[in-house]
């Protein structure tokens, strides 16, 4: 299917613009980077509709995190506000409190923390400076779940959610990003393991699924098909019993 970036840029830029004069005027895009192609091309775009003075990228690394590096080359490229934010005493204090109250975490639970812990520190930041936080999935990740509920899979407003990840590389470089942030090996930085690695199967493989239908192999096809039904109730809001006091 014909994708014009050209056109796709433009109208994310005056979207995001109109939402911010709805929602927030004057007011700062915080996002989480990380250096992948995400939010790198998040926060190009978001300093495209409303200029480098108004974003703010956090840095979140759990610890020690090789590639921060790439992360900190993003917001000087991009001539953006950053803060490094170092959140292994927070991980460490609720793992060491949760054992000490007698709760053995699992290991999703172990892996889950530390995108929670981001999200809450995102918040911080963007009420302490005049911020909306901007979720950076695309429409791949979301397919299949990949993320974080109340961790990455939130935000205040998400401009990549109906864009594959094929789609995300061709704006990034259409908005004049280097290739080490648009085709940085996706990870999500807290396993130690690649996302295609995690998932199973190639985005691009996933990508095509999704546009077109369109899949050689019957076992990857059933894979993909029950992770995106497991998974959508992390797209929906939570639901209220639907509760009405009698006349």
């Amino acid at each position: 299917m014909a994708f014009n970036v050209q056109k796709v840029k433009e109208d994310l830029c005056r979207w995001l613009n109109e939402w911010f004069l709805e929602n927030g005027p004057g007011c700062n895009a915080v996002i989480g980077i990380s250096g992948g192609k995400d939010s790198s091309v998040t926060a190009a775009l978001c300093v495209q509709a409303l200029g480098k003075d108004r974003v703010i990228g956090v840095l979140m690394p759990n610890g020690e995190q090789s590639d921060i590096d790439v992360a900190l080359a993003l917001t000087k490229h991009l001539g953006i506000r950053a803060y490094v934010v170092n959140i292994k005493d927070a991980y460490d204090g609720v793992v060491n409190a949760a054992k000490a109250g007698g709760v053995e975490l699992s290991d999703q639970a172990y892996i889950n923390l530390a995108p929670r812990l981001r999200m809450s520190t995102l918040y911080a930041v963007s009420q302490s400076h005049n911020g909306r936080v901007i979720n950076t999935c695309n429409l791949s990740e979301d397919w299949v779940g990949y993320s974080t509920r109340y961790g990455d899979s939130v935000g205040d407003v998400c401009p990549l959610g109906k864009l594959t990840v094929a789609e995300v590389k061709e704006l990034g470089t259409y908005l004049g990003l280097p290739d080490m942030f648009v085709h940085k090996v996706p990870s999500d930085g807290l396993c130690g393991k690649t996302d295609e690695d995690n998932l199973g199967f190639t985005y691009a493989v996933l990508d095509r699924y999704i546009r077109t239908g369109e899949i050689e192999d019957p076992e990857t096809k059933a894979l993909i098909d029950r992770k995106h039904k497991a998974n959508l109730f992390k797209l929906e809001l939570m639901q209220t019993f639907p509760y009405e006091p009698e006349a």
